[in-house]
């Protein structure tokens, strides 16, 4: 059996609320043993560090979480959000900031806030020694000038779906590249899945994206188009597939990468 790490999951979405402790169990009975939740804003951050809190000696899975603010909150920030920010970073169960970057396709907060606030997040990764979490949509060109600008080498571009030019860029720096079930849609992942061959093994890490991007390749499909993460073998099996490798190489790898970036303590596995 092939064990996972599921590094990106919105674990508070009103689509988990009915059966989340049953989603964590069907993930433990998938061979998830790591969990990355991802934090969209200081609230959210707030109550999934919490959450990893309570579960810490409960759960079979190892949960962590990132802490920041998306560019799609950056105007809604208030004045104690970054105190805020810098108290969660103390956590141990903390493990990146963001996610954070920028969206210029939905433009939900004005650009030059964006700029702003995601400014700030990579300042606090630096100081604290976090990897980056990053989000980008239609902006790559300045989000590749400010993580040069800030000197960020540590981070994953999360949902990554771009061309090959771009994967270069963000490899360039240093950075892991988070491939999700976008890589299984042979019409809006095509660009993708010609760049997913030029990933180096050691930078592959692997997301649901739960309960978003429901990987098309699940055969019989499920009847819900809620994604979860026991479904990360299927993102596995599309990569594995285009680069020419098994599915197993590509679990070890996305999972060494997913500890070597969050700095996991190296976790049992319980049964």
């Amino acid at each position: 059996m092939n064990f996972w790490c599921d590094i990106g999951v919105n674990l508070f979405s009103d689509q988990f609320a009915a059966d989340r402790e049953q989603m964590l169990a069907r993930a433990h009975a998938a061979g998830v043993n790591h969990l990355v939740v991802i934090g969209s804003d200081i609230a959210e951050s707030e109550q999934n560090q919490q959450f990893c809190q309570q579960q810490a000696n409960k759960s079979n899975i190892n949960i962590v979480t990132t802490a920041g603010v998306h560019p799609h909150y950056a105007s809604q920030v208030n004045d104690s959000w970054l105190a805020q920010l810098k108290q969660l970073l103390q956590a141990s169960s903390v493990v990146a900031v963001g996610e954070c970057g920028l969206d210029f396709n939905r433009d939900f907060s004005p650009r030059p806030q964006q700029q702003l606030v995601f400014a700030e997040q990579l300042q606090l990764a630096i100081q604290h020694n976090k990897a980056v979490y990053l989000h980008e949509r239609d902006a790559f060109d300045t989000q590749i000038a400010m993580l040069k600008q800030h000197s960020i080498q540590r981070g994953v571009a999360h949902c990554f779906t771009g061309n090959t030019q771009q994967l270069r860029a963000y490899l360039d720096l240093g950075l892991y590249i988070g491939i999700t079930g976008w890589v299984c849609d042979d019409k809006r992942g095509a660009e993708l899945q010609q760049a997913i061959r030029y990933i180096p093994n050691d930078r592959i890490l692997l997301e649901t994206d739960a309960p978003f991007l429901l990987p098309k390749n699940i055969q019989p499909k499920p009847k819900s188009r809620r994604n979860e993460p026991a479904y990360i073998n299927y993102v596995a099996e599309k990569v594995a597939l285009l680069k020419q490798c098994t599915v197993s190489d590509i679990a070890a790898a996305s999972l060494e990468n997913s500890k070597r970036l969050f700095n996991f303590q190296s976790q049992q596995h319980h049964d």
